[in-house]
């Protein structure tokens, strides 16, 4: 399959998933955050000293601020995206408890610009769908490939999505990169590496 053809088939997925997405009502939005955040405090194994990225929830996806919240209390470090420009990686800053938000693009927070900078072992990562071999719909901007080159070391990419996202077949460019787990209310599931489609 051609780019040309894959970025094709990727618009005319976003554009159902984000449908799909919308109209998963809000009453039980609420209820499957925090099935999802049980799910992976119970089942994904952490180090104290690894560095989670998570993400500040906008629109309709699903919202992992209480479980970022929770990680912080027990210790764990944080850090969230900010956009810089178009063609530029996130840049990961450390959220350090107490420390305010503010205004970091795409209508996300994140920690001030003097907020230390971070290399995650985990990034959690919001998505538009998924699949059973661990291809992720984004949003078609490209920050998380980008960020995913720059990096020294691979972190491990944990999906945070409703059950209702998940989609027959993604298509996967080169740079696409897996996920290891997808986090649902209804579970986790890790996924083997699967080859390029």
């Amino acid at each position: 399959m051609s780019d040309a053809t894959i970025e094709e088939a990727k618009a005319a997925l976003r554009a159902a998933a984000h449908k799909k997405r919308a109209a998963f009502h809000p009453s039980l939005r609420d209820e499957a955050a925090k099935a999802a955040a049980a799910h992976f405090l119970d089942t994904i194994p952490l180090r104290r000293d690894e560095v989670i990225a998570g993400y500040w929830p906008i629109r309709d996806e699903m919202d992992v601020k209480s479980l970022l919240g929770r990680l912080m209390d027990t210790g764990q470090p944080v850090c969230l995206p900010v956009v810089l420009g178009d063609e530029q990686p996130l840049e990961l800053r450390l959220w350090e408890e107490g420390a305010p938000l503010y205004e970091a693009g795409f209508g996300t927070l994140a920690p001030a610009e003097e907020a230390p900078r971070a290399e995650p072992d985990v990034i959690l990562m919001p998505l538009l769908g998924f699949d059973r071999h661990g291809t992720r719909l984004g949003y078609g901007g490209g920050y998380y490939d980008r960020t995913l080159a720059s990096l020294h070391k691979r972190p491990r990419l944990i999906g945070f999505a409703f059950a209702l996202q998940e989609i027959d077949q993604i298509p996967r460019d080169a740079h696409d990169v897996p996920l290891d787990a997808i986090v649902t209310e209804q579970g986790v599931r890790h996924f083997e590496k699967a080859p390029v489609t």
